[in-house]
């Protein structure tokens, strides 16, 4: 780890985030929400990614002040229109989890042909002056008709990546490391962080 990089805050409660987060992120020291011994909910009121990861980002940067960034990953279905897009974590019902969320999606392309899908990740990262930047990532892919997978969280079970045979679920954590939307997006943020 090189000292002279900042330590980053990373706006998220989410242990599986943050432990995908850290994997990718090996040059800085990054702290999350809960190292920071913050609990508070961040109402999530955006309505497109970028706008969710900048309330996030926001809200903790102007609590503690220091180099902050936060992500908002959506899964887009177009044939769904775009469900359930910037309301992925919550698509089931405010209270949901993974299982109710891929349940409902399941559910909601039942006899279509058309499942064709990808994910997107947006990262705001607000540097120490206050300054906002934004870095995107996408992989495109296909809803399976069923789980398949114990591996990953949220939706991985049910997408698989284009061009592979296995699902986000099924794969080792580095492969989907590899290709994932929030790997793109943390690569974008990397080289932003290195030019400096």
């Amino acid at each position: 780890m090189d000292s002279s990089l900042p330590n980053l805050i990373f706006a998220s409660h989410n242990a599986n985030k943050t432990q995908e987060i850290r994997a990718l992120l090996r040059s800085h020291a990054v702290q999350s929400l809960a190292d920071l011994d913050y609990n508070e909910d961040i109402a999530e009121t955006g309505s497109t990614l970028a706008e969710n990861a900048e309330i996030k980002a926001q809200t903790i940067f102007k609590k503690f002040g220091k180099p902050v960034f936060a992500d908002d990953t959506g899964l887009i279905v177009p044939v769904l229109n775009g469900e359930p897009g910037v309301y992925s974590a919550r698509y089931a019902g405010p209270n949901a989890d993974a299982k109710a969320n891929m349940e409902k999606l399941l559910k909601n392309l039942e006899g279509r042909s058309q499942r064709e899908a990808y994910f997107e990740t947006v990262i705001c990262y607000i540097n120490g002056e206050g300054k906002a930047h934004f870095f995107s990532g996408r992989v495109d892919g296909n809803i399976l008709e069923s789980e398949r997978g114990k591996k990953g969280f949220g939706y991985d079970p049910i997408f698989q990546p284009e061009g592979e045979e296995l699902s986000f679920a099924e794969m080792p954590a580095w492969q989907k490391n590899e290709m994932s939307h929030r790997a793109r997006a943390l690569s974008a943020f990397i080289r932003h962080l290195q030019a400096k």
